[in-house]
């Protein structure tokens, strides 16, 4: 074990190979670390546990890393403590607990914290529901390159949230949030690109959609294209988008 003040003493060098062995000795690593104080290495550590990386998932005593680092004032910290009770990582949900979490993060320029908390606003989870607060942090998050702050305002643009009915405005969000590697946004995309008989084009952002999307959403899009009006989605955009778990 790795004293602080040998910690401390490590350079640059030494530290990425300490990082780049086996997911089991980085994690020991880390944690040796996160013991010393090092509130970024609390945050990395508590990911681990959340993500199982290197160590058994735990996401109890995740939480207990992010509050740590959280009391440094670690605001990608402060946004996983508002992960965990958003969605019961390790606690019972708390939307309330996790909207101010998110908001702290937010104010202090995380576009992460902006998109989360934006997410509670649109949806009134937690917080009253405030659209146009919400949009107005989805922008602040899009302006830092969010792609899913670009998927939620297209969103608004296609439902008429705040902001009057645009489907033009709504594609290119879209577009832009699926080049940012949003699967949401690849989906949506795919979706545009359907209604315009872009059809190729629409089944390969189908697959990309797929590759990285959750196997709930997968599901999700999944009976929506076998349900949709568009007959190429019917016939092989249901494997399109399954294609990476077949």
């Amino acid at each position: 074990m790795l004293t602080p003040e040998q910690l401390a003493a490590l350079s640059p060098e030494q530290i990425a190979a300490h990082l780049s062995g086996p997911p089991e000795h980085r994690a020991a690593f880390v944690r040796a670390a996160a013991d010393a104080g090092m509130a970024d290495a609390q945050a990395v550590y508590g990911q681990m546990l959340l993500d199982g990386t290197g160590v058994p998932r735990d996401a109890t005593a995740a939480l207990g890393w992010f509050v740590r680092a959280a009391a440094q004032h670690h605001v990608m910290a402060i946004n996983m403590v508002g992960r965990c009770y958003d969605l019961g990582w390790g606690t019972r949900p708390d939307k309330a607990r996790a909207a101010a979490c998110y908001r702290i993060a937010a104010e202090a320029g995380l576009d992460w914290g902006m998109y989360n908390y934006a997410t509670l606003l649109a949806l009134g989870h937690g917080v009253d529901e405030d659209r146009v607060a919400a949009l107005g942090w989805f922008r602040k998050a899009a302006a830092l390159g969010n792609a899913k702050a670009i998927n939620f305002i297209g969103s608004f643009h296609e439902d008429g949230w705040v902001v009057p009915r645009d489907l033009k405005a709504a594609a290119q969000c879209y577009a832009r949030a699926a080049q940012g590697g949003d699967f949401r946004g690849a989906f949506n995309h795919a979706r545009m690109l359907g209604r315009t008989g872009h059809v190729e084009e629409a089944l390969g952002w189908l697959r990309r959609a797929g590759a990285s999307a959750t196997p709930a959403f997968v599901e999700k899009a999944a009976a929506w294209l076998a349900a949709c009006d568009i007959a190429a989605f019917r016939a092989r955009g249901v494997q399109a988008i399954q294609s990476a778990t077949c």
